[in-house]
């Protein structure tokens, strides 16, 4: 019974801590908190994050859980409309995780404002952050902090 208790008390501490996290990332490696950018990532990461990404799979099931988000919301709206701040950044992040697939980003929200952190691959990668987080219903600023990192070859779909 002791056993019992120890680990349901450490499960429920553990998904408590893991809750506190209050940012989507677009990949386990993206910076944990939008308070810093953190170092830019070695190739070996980002390859290896690139190829879950890009797989044609993952971005039909990112743009699906999309629209199906815009359609609840449309759907069980109350009041003037407004969107959660978790809401607002976990579509963001989907947004940006299907549209710029080697991204090491992190997305928090608050009050509909979207701070975006990490690294991205080009300047062209760079400047499409805030017109994607602005097609998100709800987004009232963005404030983008990235930064551009380690080069990779070109990226064929």
């Amino acid at each position: 019974m002791k056993k019992l208790t120890t680990l349901l008390l450490t499960s429920i501490l553990g998904l408590s801590v893991a809750a506190c996290e209050n940012v989507a990332r677009t990949n386990p490696t993206a910076p944990r908190s939008v308070n810093t950018v953190g170092e830019a990532p070695g190739l070996d990461k980002v390859l290896r994050n690139t190829s879950d990404s890009t797989s044609p799979i993952r971005r039909a099931q990112a743009n699906s859980d999309i629209r199906a988000r815009e359609q609840r919301y449309n759907t069980f709206r109350q009041g003037d409309g407004e969107r959660s701040d978790q809401n607002l950044q976990s579509e963001v992040r989907s947004k940006l995780e299907v549209n710029i697939p080697r991204s090491q980003l992190t997305v928090q929200a608050n009050e509909g404002v979207i701070t975006v952190v990490g690294y991205v691959q080009t300047q062209q990668e760079l400047e499409k952050i805030e017109p994607l987080a602005r097609e998100i219903r709800g987004v009232r600023d963005v404030n983008v902090q990235a930064k551009i990192g380690p080069k990779l070859p070109p990226y064929e779909s």
